[in-house]
């Protein structure tokens, strides 16, 4: 039976007109209103296309539980369980300051580095082999049951980055998609007994 991973970005936590930080691991924020909209229609999305999750997760962190909840709750009332392998990354020195400000320190091409390749900037505190490896023992315990399910996982832009490598061939993915995941926005994977693919990658949910 095939077992489908929803992966979905968490919502706006930046007002319209505020300049957006790079906040990560050690800035637990809560969604805006435009946040919970995005969080809401990424429920909507997938009742109508009949990816009602059987089991939710997120990180430990407030967006991603707030995402989670209200997606839910547009199909199922299920509870959310946080995990902290979906934690975002922590951006160390660069920790919660405008991209201007981490451009200034790192350079654009360790930027763009980052977001092409996933190659972690100099002073970020980001372990990708550990981050791999818990997508692939996440991967590999909800295909375990081996009954269909559809997993709900919710979490930040640096972490759903690497979770193609669940696919074994995250160079070919990376040569055809890009990394990064806009807010509000849904990845689907699907295991078909044998192997994961990436069916849809940074769909935006709302319309």
């Amino acid at each position: 039976m095939t077992t489908t991973l929803v992966i979905a970005r968490h919502g706006n936590t930046f007002e319209s007109g505020e300049t957006p930080r790079r906040v990560g691991a050690r800035t637990d924020l809560t969604l805006t209103e435009t946040g919970r909209e995005q969080a809401r229609a990424i429920g909507r999305y997938l009742r109508e296309h009949g990816l009602i999750p059987d089991v939710a997760y997120a990180s430990t962190l407030r967006r991603t539980i707030e995402t989670a909840d209200l997606a839910v709750r547009e199909c199922l009332k299920q509870p959310v369980f946080p995990l902290g392998i979906f934690d975002e990354i922590d951006y160390g020195p660069d920790e919660n300051k405008t991209e201007d400000d981490v451009i200034a320190r790192i350079g654009k091409d360790a930027l763009k580095n980052w977001d092409d390749n996933a190659i972690v900037p100099p002073g970020w505190n980001v372990d990708p082999a550990q981050i791999i490896r818990n997508w692939q023992g996440f991967a590999q315990q909800i295909i375990e049951h081996g009954d269909g399910e559809v997993v709900l996982a919710v979490t930040s832009n640096g972490i759903a980055r690497f979770a193609p490598h669940i696919t074994g061939d995250f160079e070919s993915f990376r040569e055809n998609h890009p990394l990064k995941i806009a807010t509000g926005a849904l990845c689907i994977l699907k295991h078909d007994g044998i192997h994961w693919a990436v069916h849809e990658w940074n769909v935006r949910a709302a319309a």
